[in-house]
């Protein structure tokens, strides 16, 4: 195992996507098991770059390339990725006629989706987490693949009860959930009628310096801002722990299809994270709002029993945000809306 040592701490974007890309053992022997190219779709978001990073480090000097596709609307991130050893393709997954072009994968990892504007534009919610989902399961017929999903598919739980497992009903809350379950289905189709091995990964929430719940905390008290605390609480895991869960999950899918949960141990209060990000910062706290009693939050002890805790804690992201911000380190400036109670984000 090639855990992070305690004691490093990012100072920079590079060792910041160096700690994040950060392989184990566990994704070496994964990925070596796979014979050809990994094809990630989607891989220029928030995630993608990373997790495709990590893929390319774990299978340097083998054979297999790891082929990341997005529009690459920001080509700092490509060239970034090209640095790393991966192989970027331009095309935009929402049109049927790039299909073709794509190359043959021996697995994929399925990142697309569209969450902020969800509930303004609908028509292409819905047509980016369900449509095109249905596109590239017909393209990669067959071939392992890793959807990633979200815990927003779950109904909010009191939080007295913990989170929501991988054994529950969904019962997703606006648009966005709805049309994200509607990707899982399409999915299970594809496994059902062409044997396409499939793990569903439901993430929630993960978290970098760059952006993430605990950011968006960070941020408000740094502003002298106050947080509201109408979701009481959350989940969050570290990205780089997440990067590593999700691609040795692969070696879980299944035509039967797998779901895994992953997010951190821990049920976070939205109070008192906020209160000890005002601490540490020397702040003062504000909130907003009225707790309610419940929450949206994942049951992760399967994801932890296979693939073991998080390498980084929930209070070692806390410190090592603040210092982030307060060294002026830049933020992606994509709020998580984790407060959102109604699905409209």
């Amino acid at each position: 195992m090639t855990p992070p040592p305690p004691d490093t701490v990012p100072t920079d974007e590079v060792g910041l996507e160096e700690l994040l890309s950060r392989p184990d053992d566990g994704v070496r022997e994964t990925l070596t098991r796979i014979d050809g190219d990994i094809v990630v779709l989607g891989a220029g978001g928030k995630v993608g770059p990373t997790l495709s990073m990590m893929a390319a480090r774990a299978r340097h000097g083998s054979d297999g390339r790891v082929i990341a596709v997005s529009r690459w609307s920001d080509p700092a991130v490509r060239a970034r990725l090209e640095d790393a050893g991966v192989t970027t393709l331009s095309a935009d997954l929402a049109d049927p006629d790039a299909y073709a072009g794509l190359p043959e994968a021996a697995a994929v990892a399925y990142l697309v989706g569209h969450k902020f504007g969800s509930a303004v534009d609908t028509s292409l919610t819905w047509w980016m987490n369900a449509a095109v989902p249905a596109l590239a399961a017909s393209r990669y017929r067959g071939v392992p693949t890793l959807v990633y999903s979200t815990g927003n598919v779950y109904p909010l739980r009191r939080t007295s009860t913990g989170g929501s497992s991988e054994r529950d009903e969904t019962g997703p809350v606006g648009v966005y959930a709805q049309s994200c379950l509607a990707r899982e289905e399409f999915y299970r189709h594809a496994a059902a009628a062409w044997g396409t091995p499939v793990t569903i990964f439901r993430l929630n929430y993960a978290a970098e310096l760059r952006y993430g719940v605990i950011c968006d905390i960070a941020g408000r008290i740094l502003a002298g801002e106050p947080v509201d605390v109408t979701m009481p609480a959350f989940n969050v895991v570290w990205q780089g722990d997440a990067n590593r869960w999700a691609l040795r999950a692969l070696a879980l899918a299944t035509p039967e299809v797998a779901i895994l949960n992953a997010t951190g141990p821990e049920t976070l209060a939205t109070r008192t994270v906020a209160a000890e990000i005002a601490r540490l910062a020397d702040r003062a706290l504000q909130l907003s709002g009225t707790e309610a009693d419940d929450a949206l939050l994942s049951d992760a002890r399967r994801c932890h029993h296979l693939f073991g805790y998080p390498t980084i804690s929930a209070q070692q992201l806390i410190e090592w945000t603040i210092g982030w911000q307060q060294s002026g380190g830049r933020l992606l400036g994509k709020a998580t809306k984790f407060e959102q109670r109604t699905g409209k984000f």
